[in-house]
């Protein structure tokens, strides 16, 4: 079998299994790569090759940037301003603003980063419309594929095809160079979804809405009927506290106000066994009145840090509420629990402790299983301490603090830390995987990440994929296989002209892009856009841009891309909802990549 018809088998077989859809991608593109070197046709070093390239390190940078901006609380509040501007009861509005906002977030970050940021914003738009999450989700998805050509952090087919003009020996694409034919499609896929979306998109309501915590604190303070209200005052420098041991604090006002813990200011954790100091906090239980009248007589200031949304002022920036249950053969079965009381660690307080809704008796209150408890810490506290398996955790306080927390802790420096990126990528100061793995280390450096949570931010599988699918580019330059397939796409169409091979590859890549991966769609074809451009003696640059828009329009199906799966539980759609508006929009990325792009980029 010669070199040709073997790197061909192993195309064939490659996509075959990534349309069956039954194994992993990451199985899938290692077998590819390694039936590649038992054939001889890549040596090991360029079967493992791929994962040492720059393509691939600035990649996995791009998704510990989008997890710091996640995590810090940048994109709950950028969600938030968004449906704050587009207004309750305007479908048309909402949906512009919300695609808008998604095709930009995408252009910085991940498209599935966007989509997970945006979603919770669009279910609860559409509940406040009375329509179905199906109106809105799948065009923040389809917003998101558009959104993906606007820069070169748009998604990694563009540094592909950028990478692909370097190894050439021509210049790459810019940075903002995209945007040229980015912004023609993200307006033209806004402006399809208004006009036919309403009809084409289906309307379904039995569908399971993901979980909404933007006012989870109104909620857990009600559910334990904290209604009186949770308040932290500030003990300043002329207050009669000052001196006073911590664990005799008494502010008056009888049953009206109680003391649940005195906090350290630099550290938040509950001060015990000494004097209290100035700027220490009280955290207290009671009514408005109550604790106004005590701030005033003791010269408290009442709350220095402001409540979220939703919220009071035990549920902040710096801290929050946590609910736990007491699991079967737990150990703290037996044990007493009272409100005010620390936990072990010392840096969680008892807010309350119900058993089967009602609050427990407090003259007996040993715990059972079936308990719950309201607790409360700084956020890195819950997040490092419910971690117990004497404990079962109703609702994560990761996910909710994204949720919940708009611009927390570390935002700011998530924020300076894009910027950097866009300027380096913008400027071209550095080679843009430089540029992502040092934004990258200056958010694990200063611990708005940890290195933990940046190991699990990567998308794995969208990485190894790239690494893995490159010697399939490599097998084909040196076999000949792509100059074979490109001789034959001439022979068939060169008379044609270039707008004739352009119009085959968009095809091409955009048929094998609605069951595999738009990467590694991309990845295939370029070694034969590549020799088909220098066959014809045409200028690469059009041909790759073309391959780009082609990459993107994934529109046909569930599993083209990750982003229309993620909205396909939320929004209730079946496999076969997705070509309905998937149709026209594939019909008009053929318009833009065929006749478009030559124009801006000539043959």
């Amino acid at each position: 079998m010669s070199p040709i018809q073997s790197t061909g088998l192993i195309i064939f077989a490659t996509i075959a299994l990534f349309a069956w859809n039954r194994l992993p991608v990451i199985a899938v593109a290692f077998a590819a790569t390694l039936s590649l070197w038992a054939a001889g046709l890549v040596t090991l070093e360029q079967a493992f090759a791929g994962f040492g390239d720059r393509a691939v390190l600035f990649i996995a940078s791009l998704f510990i940037i989008s997890a710091a901006l996640e995590r810090t609380g940048v994109t709950a509040w950028c969600g938030q301003m968004l449906i704050a501007q587009a207004g309750g009861n305007n479908r048309t509005r909402l949906l512009l603003i919300l695609m808008l906002a998604v095709g930009c977030l995408t252009s910085l970050v991940s498209g599935s980063g966007a989509v997970a940021a945006m979603m919770p914003v669009a279910v609860l738009a559409a509940v406040r419309l009375g329509q179905s999450p199906a109106q809105l989700l799948m065009p923040l998805a389809f917003a998101a594929h558009s959104g993906a050509n606007l820069l070169l952090t748009g998604s990694p087919k563009n540094f592909l095809v950028s990478e692909a003009l370097e190894d050439s020996g021509r210049e790459g694409f810019g940075f903002i160079e995209f945007a040229y034919i980015g912004v023609p499609l993200l307006a033209g896929t806004i402006l399809i979804v208004l006009l036919v979306g309403r009809y084409l998109l289906p309307h379904k309501s039995n569908v399971r809405l993901p979980a909404d915590f933007s006012r989870h604190a109104q909620t857990l303070v009600e559910h334990y009927g904290l209604r009186d209200g949770l308040f932290r005052l500030r003990i300043r420098d002329s207050s009669p506290l000052v001196g006073v041991m911590a664990d005799n604090v008494d502010l008056g006002g009888g049953s009206e106000i109680q003391v649940m813990a005195v906090q350290a200011l630099a550290s938040g954790l509950p001060a015990r066994s000494r004097s209290i100091t100035p700027d220490d906090y009280l955290l207290v239980r009671g009514t408005a009145q109550a604790v106004a009248e005590a701030a005033a007589r003791l010269h408290l200031a009442i709350r220095e840090d402001a409540p979220v949304e939703g919220g009071n002022s035990a549920f902040n920036r710096r801290s929050g509420l946590a609910e736990v249950m007491v699991p079967p053969r737990s150990g703290l079965i037996g044990r007493p629990m009272f409100p005010g009381v620390a936990t072990e660690s010392g840096d969680l307080i008892v807010l309350a402790v119900h058993r089967r809704g009602e609050e427990i008796d407090y003259a007996n209150p040993t715990l059972e299983a079936g308990d719950t408890i309201l607790l409360e810490g700084s956020w890195e506290a819950l997040d490092l301490r419910l971690n117990d398996p004497d404990v079962l955790v109703v609702d994560s306080p990761d996910l909710v603090r994204r949720q919940a927390v708009p611009m927390g802790p570390g935002a700011k420096v998530a924020v300076v830390a894009l910027i950097g990126l866009v300027v380096m990528l913008a400027t071209n100061i550095v080679p843009p995987a430089v540029a992502g793995i040092l934004c990258a280390c200056v958010l694990v450096a200063s611990g708005v990440i940890t290195p933990e949570q940046s190991y699990r931010a990567v998308h794995w599988t969208t990485v190894m994929l790239v690494g893995a699918m490159m010697p399939i580019s490599t097998a084909m330059m040196q076999s000949g296989t792509a100059a074979f397939v490109a001789d034959e796409l001439v022979s068939a169409i060169g008379s044609a002209g270039p707008t004739a091979l352009v119009a085959g590859l968009f095809v091409l890549t955009a048929s094998l892009g609605q069951v595999m991966s738009n990467t590694a769609t991309t990845m295939l074809v370029i070694p034969i856009a590549m020799a088909a451009a220098s066959a014809m003696q045409i200028d690469p640059q059009p041909v790759l841009m073309s391959l780009c828009v082609a990459g993107s329009a994934s529109f046909m199906t569930p599993i083209a891309t990750t982003t229309n799966m993620m909205v396909m539980g939320p929004g209730g759609y079946r496999f076969g909802d997705y070509w309905k508006l998937g149709t026209p929009l594939m019909v008009f990325f053929f318009l833009i990549a065929v006749f478009m792009v030559p124009l801006i980029w000539p043959f």
